[in-house]
């Protein structure tokens, strides 16, 4: 049996920290967004095993201010994109800025210089990275993921997934099914545990 899934990003994290805080009997509480905030002091023994374990899940403990900014920065334009209700009507840059509480030219030039992207280049990434996800999904049309990603048409969504990844959307989309189809027609026994990612799709021509 294949399962495909669907998952709130920021929703797993935040069950994963609650969780391993706990069993660690650790006190907190949420603070902003990518922020936690302590209520005892920690043991440099205490915060190392912290550490290993988010790490184990991918979650890093950032130690320094700009540092933070950037992982902050990230974290707004992830939520942002993976926004069920879609992208925020306001100019993205004052959404980022009033977010993170920084200038956006601060923050544009601290993301350039940490990152050696742009914001705008990343929030590119992110979206085509959604827009696989919900072609994956399957619920939506091309259509109504480019409103949802507040694309201007399909084409604008074709062109930057093109661009992004080698492939239309629609080739994408014709990929996925295809492949569906093919592993729903083979034996119980001859059915890989997951089907192909993203990634190995991007090396299809």
């Amino acid at each position: 049996m294949k399962l495909y899934l669907k998952y709130d990003i920021h929703h797993a994290v935040n069950t994963i920290i609650r969780e391993k805080l706990t069993e660690l009997n650790i006190s907190y509480e949420q603070g902003g967004l990518g922020e936690i905030d302590i209520l005892s002091e920690l043991s440099p023994e205490k915060l190392q095993e912290v550490t290993e374990i988010l790490n184990y899940y991918g979650i890093e403990i950032v130690d320094n201010m700009k540092s933070t900014l950037v992982q902050k920065t990230k974290d707004v334009i992830r939520e942002m994109i993976y926004n069920e209700d879609g992208l925020p009507t306001s100019k993205i840059s004052s959404y980022i800025a009033d977010r993170v509480n920084r200038s956006y030219g601060y923050l544009h030039n601290l993301f350039a210089e940490n990152t050696y992207t742009s914001i705008g280049n990343y929030i590119i990434m992110q979206k085509i990275e959604r827009a696989k996800q919900l072609i994956m999904e399957g619920e939506l049309t091309l259509t109504e993921i480019s409103y949802k990603l507040s694309y201007s048409s399909v084409a604008h969504l074709s062109y930057q997934f093109k661009k992004t990844t080698g492939l239309t959307p629609s080739a994408f989309q014709r990929i996925i099914k295809r492949r569906r189809g093919e592993i729903e027609n083979l034996p119980d026994k001859l059915k890989p545990s997951n089907i192909t990612t993203s990634s190995s799709l991007n090396e299809t021509n």
